[in-house]
């Protein structure tokens, strides 16, 4: 997964459209079974680069050896695809959570061990769908945020997700970011939007209500934004509200892309969690 973020307009003021992105709710996806039955499924979310990134021959090899530890994985475009929404923007996770429980239906697939894996912007998507449906029993977060931010449009206005008809909470983008945002500093523009959040802030992600197993890898050197930190913040919460699951953090000595490096071992670990 190559994360690739163009933000390249100015942060401009302007009146919030009500009207929803077109093809909103739209998602793209395809299912890759193993033999046998049972089989636990793992739902595959690429970043901000778009598409479906764990369709491609990039990552068959990881696919497949998903298939050969015994699960299937259904990889999940969002956005950036011809029969999808176009951008990053108000992404419907009842859309994405009504399709995979369509899939999890499949004859081949134990509808009782479902996991999500996703990177950067997927690490966000994956905390966030935990967090609102009970349905799933483990979470991987690669690089991810411990809060929403905005969608990748222009004016960054509205949030990257909707839930129940209504925008999740985000961290709002405010004109100190202009100027590292036209330079391409995301690192940057990330750490000046968190200066505003601290621990109540609405839109923090609420993994305390995750029901199952959390794995969090962040990047210790990431050039894109602080996921170290932001996992840190994830774990710490965890902690205080007393949840109950297995959660784990793995900060890894290397950048956004280091992380990429870990899939034997998210296997491996997955494998002693579901596969009997």
């Amino acid at each position: 997964m190559r994360h690739v973020i163009i933000w390249l307009g100015l942060l401009v003021s302007g009146v919030l459209q009500a009207q929803l992105p077109e093809r909103h709710g739209a998602l793209d996806t395809q299912l890759y079974l193993g033999d046998g039955k049972q089989q636990p499924l793992v739902v595959g979310f690429g970043g901000s680069e778009g598409g479906n990134a764990w369709t491609s021959d990039r990552w068959q090899t990881t696919r497949e050896a998903f298939n050969e530890a015994g699960f299937a994985f259904l990889a999940v475009g969002y956005f950036g695809l011809p029969n999808a929404s176009q951008q990053l923007d108000r992404i419907s996770l009842d859309a994405i959570h009504e399709t995979i429980m369509a899939h999890s239906q499949n004859p081949q697939i134990d509808p009782h061990k479902l996991i999500l894996i996703g990177g950067s912007k997927g690490g966000e998507l994956v905390l966030n769908l935990a967090s609102r449906y009970p349905d799933y029993q483990a979470v991987v977060a690669l690089v991810p945020s411990h809060v929403s931010f905005p969608g990748l449009t222009f004016n960054m206005d509205h949030s990257s997700w909707t839930h129940q008809g209504k925008e999740v909470p985000f961290v709002k983008a405010t004109p100190k970011i202009v100027g590292p945002r036209m330079t391409g500093d995301l690192h940057q523009v990330f750490t000046l939007m968190l200066e505003d959040v601290d621990d109540r802030h609405e839109a923090l992600i609420p993994v305390e209500k995750i029901n199952g197993s959390v794995l969090l890898i962040s990047a210790q050197h990431d050039e894109v934004w602080p996921s170290t930190l932001m996992s840190e913040k994830v774990i710490l919460r965890l902690q205080q509200k007393s949840f109950q699951h297995p959660h784990a953090h793995w900060p890894i000595d290397g950048d956004h892309a280091s992380v990429l490096d870990q899939f034997p071992q998210i296997i491996a670990h997955l494998k002693a969690q579901f596969i009997h």
